[in-house]
């Protein structure tokens, strides 16, 4: 409960980059927001890596599993 509570904590933060943002600008970001914002990513990888090593999932091989679900509910038209 608590690595995924932090996991949310650390997804706000890296949101709090792209607030007010048109999506042109969050594409092209300074190399200091892009640093920034680099750094908020390694934290909700780290997080997210923690909490599949609590509850023994490997996230990615999840994530690929996820990928071709995806694939088969929306195909490329």
């Amino acid at each position: 409960k608590n690595v995924a509570s932090a996991l949310i904590v650390e997804a706000g933060e890296l949101l709090e980059h792209f607030q007010w943002m048109t999506e042109e600008e969050s594409r092209n970001l300074s190399p200091e927001k892009l640093a920034e914002v680099r750094a908020e990513m390694a934290d909700v990888l780290l997080y997210l890596v923690q909490l599949g090593n609590v509850l023994d999932v490997d996230v990615v091989a999840a994530g690929r599993e996820k990928l071709a679900v995806n694939a088969r509910r929306f195909p490329i038209r």
